[in-house]
């Protein structure tokens, strides 16, 4: 992507403020974004380091819907640094896939590539387990948590092997939980022994 080679070029900000010189991320960042507290994995619905809202939310727009792939080194460093505090146990890391013509526009899969920086953060393989059947209406500009649950029901397929498997299942947001609730739900109707769903934000 050109705003990688440019990220290249020039020395890197902090993605989250934009303005400090910094590896990622910068320390006033560091002091004011809004942490999650860490929590246990067998207890809770995700691992995920950080709220979706204010510099958070817009760092993840310009990720997902800018061209900024590059932040996803620094977004899976803190994802995989949540896991390893959640105690979570796993031998592979899969992810949420997007649809074929989201990853055609923004030229990368977001869950994906932030699947491998995670898994190479936590030393595990990263493995495409799922596949999207069709596409879907977009899960944001739904308020209904019934309405998106329908929207993304039955819309995951099991790929390769996921039997026996316990699974990081890694997405980029998570808000009502129907996407990754679905794709969670696929992945043990396929005999994953079990699954870890985790994104970078949470409402």
């Amino acid at each position: 992507m050109v705003l990688d080679f440019l990220a290249f070029l020039f020395p890197r900000r902090c993605v989250f403020c934009r303005v400090n010189h910094a590896d990622g991320l910068c320390l006033d960042c560091q002091d004011k974004l809004p942490w999650r507290e860490p929590v246990k994995a067998d207890a809770a619905p995700v691992i995920a380091p950080l709220f979706y809202r204010d510099a958070v939310r817009l760092a993840l727009h310009r990720y997902k819907f800018r061209g900024y792939s590059g932040y996803a080194a620094v977004f899976g460093e803190l994802a995989a640094q949540a896991v390893k505090a959640s105690g979570a146990e796993a031998d592979v890391v899969a992810w949420v896939p997007c649809g074929l013509f989201r990853r055609w526009r923004r030229g990368y899969d977001q869950s994906r590539l932030l699947a491998l920086a995670v898994a190479g953060q936590l030393g595990l393989p990263a493995e495409k387990l799922l596949v999207k059947t069709r596409s879907v209406k977009s899960q944001t500009k739904m308020k209904d948590d019934a309405a998106r649950r329908e929207n993304v029901r039955g819309v995951f397929k099991a790929h390769g092997s996921a039997r026996d498997k316990r699974v990081l299942l890694v997405d980029d947001i998570r808000t009502s939980g129907a996407t990754m609730n679905e794709a969670r739900a696929t992945l043990l109707s396929a005999g994953a022994a079990k699954v870890y769903p985790c994104a970078v934000a949470s409402k």
